[in-house]
């Protein structure tokens, strides 16, 4: 009878474990599907419209654009972090000034959150710049791609995770969404962030980024099946290995590590907002499509983004930002980032 009974219970914990695997590869690609080109495409044609004015840091367009992501997050019951008076980060002209003297007013981070269910002091970061450069010689730069894209793709993943709690499957770690401003002069937002973080730096497991997954590069012209990779590595082998897992599992797009090289004269590592992030020792990693012939340009328009593939890179991010908030164990970091 003992050995009976033994087998029996292990047989059920064996079947029990299976289901739960199984469970939890259909609960992910269920949220994964939400994330979807037609909803992507309505907020982008609102972001990068002439209305916002090419959303320049601290700008009437920008402040604009700040509203409507709000407004989303509001609509989809996704609120501002605890610990927040609201959705603004305010960031003082002073700070955005003080070192270039751009004449730059006042801006705001904006911010939004999904509370972790048996980790929420460990925060997962998924972020994107939603400024731009503005008004040049008359010409509204809308920055579909730069980073419209990016901005767009943090709505609908916080929707996606926003869903999954609601449905009880929400992450064990907490996510905080960060639209960051003034990158396009320097970092600024996100450089402001890492100096006065609502959460402690020491309690943040990662920062998942996206600048411009919306278009192809010339190096791509056959193929929109991609996407560079940059910084998985540097701080981090749970990182990388996550990232390429799921990729695999889910997406198979070709991951370029071309612009990870640690020599190559483009420096991306170093121009977006994860950097603030991975210098204070935090893993990041950058997803991102490559410049294009519209890059910084007033030609950067909505019409020439492809859905498909932003829709692709947005669901990699979010499932990557998935699997970092819900493993059993924080991400190692083992490497010192050179």
């Amino acid at each position: 009878m003992k050995k009976i009974t033994l087998l029996s219970l292990l047989s059920f914990v064996i079947l029990s474990c299976a289901s739960q695997k199984k469970n939890s590869t259909i609960e992910i690609s269920k949220y994964i599907n939400t994330i979807t080109a037609d909803e992507l495409k309505k907020h982008l044609y609102v972001v990068a419209s002439d209305e916002m004015e090419g959303r320049e840091t601290g700008s009437k367009g920008q402040k604009k654009a700040g509203e409507y992501l709000i407004n989303h997050y509001k609509s989809n019951h996704i609120p501002f972090p605890k610990g927040a008076k609201n959705y603004y980060q305010s960031i003082p002209a002073a700070y955005l000034n003080a070192k270039r003297n751009e004449n730059l007013p006042d801006s705001e981070n904006i911010w939004a959150f999904i509370e972790g269910s048996e980790k929420p002091n460990e925060i997962v970061v998924i972020s994107a710049h939603y400024d731009h450069v503005g008004i040049i010689n008359n010409e509204i730069y809308n920055g579909a791609d730069d980073d419209g894209s990016g901005t767009v793709a943090l709505l609908e993943i916080a929707q996606a995770f926003a869903q999954a709690k609601k449905e009880g499957h929400g992450p064990k770690r907490s996510i905080l969404i960060l639209h960051f401003t003034g990158e396009e002069h320097g970092l600024h937002g996100s450089r402001f962030y890492s100096e006065n973080p609502l959460f402690p730096l020491a309690n943040t497991v990662a920062d998942v980024n996206i600048d411009m997954i919306g278009r192809r590069d010339e190096t791509h012209k056959d193929s929109n099946n991609y996407v560079y990779i940059i910084g998985s590595d540097y701080l981090s082998s749970d990182l990388y290995t996550i990232c390429e897992q799921i990729n695999n599992k889910y997406f198979n797009l070709n991951l370029d590590y071309t612009y990870n090289e640690r020599s190559d004269p483009n420096r991306f590592y170093y121009r977006s907002d994860h950097y603030n992030f991975a210098k204070n020792g935090i893993p990041s990693v950058f997803f991102f499509n490559g410049t294009h012939e519209d890059y910084h340009k007033a030609t950067d328009e909505v019409d020439k983004i492809e859905f498909d593939a932003l829709a692709k890179r947005a669901q990699l991010a979010f499932a990557t930002a998935w699997e970092i908030a819900n493993r059993e164990n924080r991400l190692v970091v083992d490497k010192n980032g050179k």
